[in-house]
């Protein structure tokens, strides 16, 4: 029998449109939060159940430690008894970071840094042999052979990269007798120690001896060598005298060293630390790029975006439409350019000779270049418009100098296995398994690595577990879905093996194809094994059946939904009448086909030939015209990268003059039937708490000129800048037109409190006395859509818009709802509603990537309907989805595989559901099989 203590006890839950709701939620069991989109399912999963669980650790700390960290507000709860403590694994864990990748946010690099120091074998990067160590006569001849009359100094270096004042350190170098040092770059007289900051990262060298390349010193070299190698632990520095700044630590300093030397060269190399692989750290980043692996640079291609021209007809378009004497002084460089490289100035760009280009855009002879030139005016000019217009010449490139690599060239000199650490992260995870797995090693070195590599194969094996296998370990994160973001902290978390928490998780199986919903499934179903409590925002049926428990919440959206419709095992929900999900699963409910599939006519299509980035092989591909059409496949298998990095940033370019430059392929044909490209998402419709969906569809433009044309509004000369929230004037100057303000607590979060001056209305009373039809400005936005649309149906600008959202499903949310308090499925549809109402013109690209996240079945059939009516007014939808039920109600499916990864990249099939599904090698097509059978209503699967 289960015991009080064997649940999370909610009482009184009241988050944003919980209804005060009491429920008991079983720990250590799998339980699924469920309902329509908007009916508070994230309230009460992340606002509510981890919000407290992180309050009540912050809580427990110090008041001192406490104002550093971000305080949570109290969720509006009574109370919450037999909360563990709290994981949250969402769909975005952390702002992206380009330093960020899938190895270091699973610890897997970490790992691999530690492997590489201990059992790595270095290499020199310019000889190419093995690194061995120097002795004392080596070194003193490397010195000597400097050219005559050089100064130098010998140094040995005692502190590196690390914080602290380090007086003891200053102490110790004077009672040996040595009185001067290089601190942080410059030479200091250590009469008077220096006072370092305690909390930065400081380098400390001793001049051990300054001399003059010439004859007869050898036998005073031979004695600072060796006391340089004393102070220095094997190790010392050579720095060289550069003309006109003195001596200083330079780029040009020589590492000399007892432990490691090239042989052949003499360069000399530092012993083998962690820190030396990593990229975000001085010691191991690549100087050019800091680690990034790419540089902001000019770009080709932007400086001239159509080679068709010729450079008399401007084709270098970054030299255009300058100041009368900037513009002549580029007359006579492209004059002299014509003229060293015997060029015709009127011939297409794309004829140059290859030899001539690159000389026109970098420089040659006496020609300056136009990158050296924009450059020199990037860097002296103080003008935001020029700086403006320049960044637009510039994108991220790779890093010339590491070639993307992101380390320092001796750090990848390192190998093991015949590889480097770099090579290690370019590999798949699924190739990394195999790596780890044949890796041979004997001895020390085995016993050395053990626990290591016990860590990384770990890892690895979790990362394989949730259908990951086709990203490389070098993957930067700000490039992952939401979905992969997610699964990967899961792995994380999986291989941590922490017992006792509560996992709350949104949406686990976004982008996951239904192939490998079993195996993610199985990895949660292992954390609840561990003694852990695992709940999950939820909509997949594979999982919904699976769980021990679910919650139903609803029963709509918004102000209709928060209350508990039902809760109990998957049987119990699928036979109660009352609960949404539960006709559903009993298939009382279903997504039906759509009547009558329209015709294909594969000769009005958009042609993509020789798609090639990533991992596609060169395939072409045909996406019919006016058709509602499906991009499927495995994960990894090439979706994102056809239809956004190749289509969508092809059309942008082309349409939009984006700078985006799109992935490699030949060409794309049949743009000519296209005027518009859309992609929609689920991101929020603004940033601020100040955007609506009032603001974001326009309406309110057309609801604030239609005050001002009120005779009170005329009479106080009223424009429509008065009815703005967001600039003075009518808005309520206490709370500066947010309604609330914001009282800083110091250690304790930060309260937000109804403002007095306007009670929450956002406008001064002077604004608000101003009435249409008995209704002020904040009496508008308070209303829900249903009610504005009947409110506004003799205004037909009004009607139209107010119509599309209460035809796409929200007539339950408030014309000047907070866009930070919609869900990603609301958001969607705010903006497809936006598209609905706009005069259609039949040449539109619509592009949905996983439209149905967040979405349950109900949600799902309305969405489908707004999909459907798009292409009914002569649009094309390019949807790329797992989920079978708007997979089959496509007009056509492309689907790519067969696998993800190097794989991947293919077409396996493509034509209308029904067709798929007779393809065996298809994965899509299996699944499909048993999703186009009729449903009988009361069935169970």
């Amino acid at each position: 029998m289960t015991t009080e203590n064997n649940f999370i006890a909610i009482r009184g839950a009241r988050n944003h449109n919980l209804k005060g709701i009491n429920i008991n939620i079983p720990r250590d069991r799998l339980t699924v939060i469920t309902g329509v989109s908007g009916s508070g399912k994230s309230s009460l999963a992340f606002d509510t159940i981890y919000a407290e669980g992180q309050r009540r650790y912050i809580e427990s700390l110090s008041s001192y430690a406490r104002q550093f960290l971000d305080q949570i507000q109290k969720p509006d709860v009574e109370h919450i008894e037999g909360l563990p403590p709290t994981i949250a694994i969402e769909q975005r864990t952390c702002p992206p970071s380009p330093r960020s990748t899938v190895a270091t946010v699973t610890e897997i690099y970490d790992y691999l840094r530690l492997l590489y120091a201990k059992i790595g074998a270095p290499f020199c990067y310019h000889c190419k042999c093995i690194i061995s160590r120097q002795t004392i006569d080596q070194m003193a001849q490397r010195i000597l052979a400097l050219p005559k009359g050089s100064k130098i100094m010998l140094l040995a270096p005692l502190v590196k990269g690390k914080k602290g004042e380090h007086r003891e350190i200053f102490q110790s170098i004077l009672q040996k007798g040595f009185v001067r040092a290089r601190v942080d770059n410059a030479l200091v007289d250590l009469k008077t120690i220096p006072k370092l900051a305690r909390y930065k990262t400081h380098e400390i060298d001793v001049i051990v001896d300054r001399l003059v390349i010439k004859d007869g010193i050898q036998a005073r070299l031979y004695d600072s060598i060796s006391a340089c190698l004393e102070l220095g632990e094997g190790v010392m520095l050579v720095s060289q005298e550069i003309a006109e700044t003195g001596l200083k630590h330079t780029a040009t300093d020589q590492i000399l060293s007892e432990r490691y030397a090239c042989p052949q060269c003499g360069r000399g190399y530092e012993e083998l630390t962690p820190r030396m692989f990593s990229f975000n750290s001085p010691y191991g980043a690549c100087p050019a790029c800091d680690g990034l692996g790419n540089t902001f640079d000019f770009d080709p291609e932007l400086i001239v975006p159509d080679k068709r021209l010729s450079i008399k007809d401007g084709a270098i378009d970054a030299w255009q439409n300058w100041g009368a004497l900037t513009q002549t002084h580029y007359k006579e460089q492209t004059r002299l350019f014509s003229k060293t490289f015997s060029v015709s100035l009127s011939a297409p760009f794309l004829k140059l000779p290859q030899e001539a280009a690159e000389a026109l855009f970098f420089g040659a002879a006496d020609f300056e270049g136009v990158i050296p030139n924009l450059k020199r005016i990037h860097e002296k000019t103080t003008s935001e418009h020029i700086l403006k217009r320049l960044t637009g010449y510039m994108s991220h490139r790779t890093c010339t100098t590491c070639k993307g690599a992101r380390l320092r060239p001796e750090t990848l000199s390192v190998k093991i296995d015949h590889k480097s650490i770099h090579e290690i992260m370019s590999l798949t995870i699924e190739d990394a398994v195999c790596f780890f797995k044949n890796l041979k090693l004997d001895g020390a070195q085995a016993l050395v690595s053990k626990q290591m590599l016990k860590e990384i194969q770990g890892r690895l094996h979790f990362l394989m577990t949730v259908g990951l296998h086709y990203l490389t370990l070098g993957r930067s994160s700000d490039t992952l879905s939401g979905g992969e973001a997610q699964r990967t902290q899961l792995a994380k978390q999986v291989g941590s093996g922490l017992v006792g928490i509560c996992y709350v998780l949104d949406e686990p199986t976004i982008g996951l194809h239904p192939r490998d919903n079993e195996r993610l499934l199985q990895t949660m179903l292992t954390l609840r094994d561990s003694g852990n409590t695992v709940i999950l925002v939820e909509h997949d049926e594979y999982t919904i059946r699976h769980a021990d428990h679910i919650i139903d919440l609803g029963p709509g959206a918004g102000e209709r939904g928060g209350s508990i419709v039902a809760q109990g095992t998957p049987e119990e929900i699928a036979g109660n009448i009352h609960s949404l999900t539960g006709q559903y699963l009993n298939q009382t409910l279903s997504i039906e086909f759509p009547p009558k599939r329209r015709t294909i006519h594969l000769k009005n299509c958009v042609e993509i030939r020789g798609a090639r980035a990533h991992n596609l092989k060169s395939i072409n591909v045909k996406i019919p015209l006016k058709t509602f059409c499906c991009v499927t496949g495995v994960s990894g298998s090439g979706k994102s990268t056809l239809v956004h990095d190749i289509l969508h940033r092809s059309l942008a370019k082309l349409l939009y003059n984006s700078a985006d430059p799109p992935g490699e392929h030949d060409k794309i044909l049949g743009i000519e039937h296209l005027d518009k490209v859309i992609e929609v998402d689920q991101s929020p419709i603004g940033r601020t708490p100040r955007s609506n969906p009032a603001t974001y569809t326009r309406t309110f433009d057309l609801i604030r000129t239609l005050f001002t044309q009120t005779q009170e509004a005329k009479i106080r000369g009223y424009t429509a800048g008065r009815y703005s929230f967001n600039i003075s004037g009518g808005r309520c100057e206490a709370c500066k037109g947010q309604g609330t303000k914001k009282v800083e607590m110091h250690f304790l979060p930060d309260m937000y409190v109804l403002c007095e001056d306007c009670k929450g209305k956002r406008y001064n009373h002077a604004t608000l006395e101003v009435t249409y039809r008995d209704k002020s400005i904040a009496d508008v936005l308070d209303m829900y859509v249903d009610d504005a649309h009947r409110f506004f149906k003799n205004m037909p600008k009004i009607e139209r818009i107010l119509k599309t959202l209460v035809d796409v499903g929200l007539g339950y949310i408030k014309l000047g709802q907070s866009s930070t308090s919609l869900s990603g499925g609301e958001a969607q549809r705010i903006k497809l509603a936006t598209e609905l109402s706009k005069q259609a013109t039949g040449k539109t690209l619509y592009i949905l990537d996983e439209p149905t996240t967040g979405l349950h079945f109900a949600d799902i059939q309305q969405l489908l309907k707004i999909l459907h009516r798009l292409v009914d007014l002569g649009n094309t939808v390019l949807v790329i989805e797992h989920n079978l039920e708007v997979v089959k109600t496509a007009d056509y499916i492309i689907d790519l595989g067969p696998e993800g990864g190097v794989h991947g990249g293919e077409i396996v099939a493509t034509g209308t559901p029904e067709h798929i599904a007779t393809i065996e090698r298809s994965y899509t097509g299996r699944f499909l099989r048993k999703a186009l059978l009729p449903k009988r209503a009361g069935a169970r699967s």
